[in-house]
């Protein structure tokens, strides 16, 4: 049977470009650099027939060098910037996490690797903490895609003991941490159809970039049944997305790491949270100086386009490359088991209380991030996994 065409499915309207969201202007520089990189995806389109994979789109709007969200310059995090991660709320937080990664160098290196460390504000937080620490801590390497965010991170962390790596080590023995690493990572759209699965991804007509959608790959409807299988067959127009480089960033981690513990933090589920019926059209969404929107196709390159995290998938991964899953839990659960209010207590005063608060509220951070430990030879203590371990629900 044909497939209805992409309107006739719920969700798949598309996006034009010049259709904006109740957002800020962007100034002229930017609204340029926007337009430019609009224009290089306008031309890949033509190059691949008429139509790109969304997560081809996704990977030109955050990575093209020179134009793409991470690549160009301007500011991305913090209260200036489009949107404000865990460690800019607080620095309670990198105080926090020191206690499970200095429990960890009992037994491994006292070497810290981030993946993605942004502003270098966790970085900055979490050495202070170590070297207060008799812990064995000794050296923090910082492995960065962005040229813009690496320099930043390089003029906020001088004069301590950091190395930024230009690839993967071939090796490496301590602590990986990647917070909100994942969830940027590109991902491929999908739309189950009442008798096929249509794949979403963007043509362009007329200047303008628009949504469409075309028969779904064998991997794909793959991925597809392998979630129906789980949660049931999949609602008449359900929307969703599946990330497979997910999988293959956890399979490096399986090739590099030698011995150690690794802390992945992101916003994200379960799978059978994940693919959840009533959850209709995916986790996609945009961020844009404090505002969030759905529309990944307005002014490329300015905005940050995220999808949160299948945990299951990433678990799967893990067991894969030969690493063991050793714990999961909400972000809330594992601060406060790492003794973020004790830290509030010793006299942090009342800016750092509603912080705090917005770190382990349920209604903001505390329940939509989850922490996934992984390792490899690692068998000591994991003091943030203490209560409430949801390892079971993955």
């Amino acid at each position: 049977m044909p497939l209805p065409p992409p309107h006739a499915l719920p969700g798949t309207r598309p996006f034009r470009a010049a259709t904006r969201p109740a957002l800020p202007a962007p100034d002229p520089t930017a609204q340029a650099r926007s337009r430019e990189l609009q224009q290089r995806i306008g031309a890949r389109i033509t190059q691949a027939g008429g139509w790109l994979a969304f997560d081809q789109y996704m990977q030109m709007a955050l990575y093209e060098p020179g134009l793409g969200y991470y690549d160009a310059s301007g500011s991305k995090f913090g209260a200036q910037g489009d949107f404000v991660t865990a460690p800019e709320i607080s620095p309670l937080f990198g105080q926090a996490l020191a206690a499970e990664v200095a429990g960890a160098f009992a037994q491994l290196p006292g070497r810290v690797l981030e993946f993605g460390a942004g502003t270098g504000a966790l970085a900055h937080d979490l050495i202070r903490e170590l070297q207060q620490r008799a812990c064995g801590y000794s050296h923090y390497f910082i492995l960065e895609v962005s040229a813009d965010l690496r320099a930043r991170q390089q003029e906020r962390l001088a004069g301590l003991p950091v190395t930024w790596l230009e690839r993967l080590p071939e090796q490496f023995e301590g602590v990986v941490i990647a917070n909100e690493v994942l969830d940027v990572l590109p991902v491929r759209l999908f739309i189950r159809g009442a008798d096929a699965i249509l794949e979403r991804g963007v043509r362009c007509e007329g200047g303008d970039l628009l949504f469409a959608g075309r028969p779904a790959s064998a991997d794909l409807v793959g991925e597809v049944a392998a979630i129906e299988a789980l949660t049931g067959p999949l609602p008449d127009g359900y929307g969703s997305e599946w990330c497979p480089l997910a999988a293959a960033w956890i399979g490096t981690l399986g090739a590099f790491l030698r011995r150690g513990l690794v802390l992945l933090l992101d916003y994200g589920f379960p799978r059978h949270e994940y693919y959840h019926p009533q959850r209709a059209m995916g986790t996609v969404m945009c961020h844009y100086r404090q505002h969030a929107h759905a529309n990944p196709l307005w002014m490329p390159g300015l905005n940050d386009i995220t999808a949160h995290v299948d945990f299951t998938a990433c678990a799967l991964a893990a067991e894969a490359a030969g690493l063991d899953v050793l714990g999961y839990t909400s972000q809330a659960h594992f601060l406060m088991n790492c003794g973020i209010l004790d830290l509030l207590v010793q006299g942090s005063g009342p800016a750092q209380a509603g912080a705090v608060q917005r770190l382990l509220s349920e209604a903001e951070m505390g329940e939509l991030v989850k922490v996934l430990a992984l390792g490899r030879g690692y068998a000591g203590a994991l003091p943030g996994f203490a209560r409430g371990d949801r390892l079971h629900r993955l």
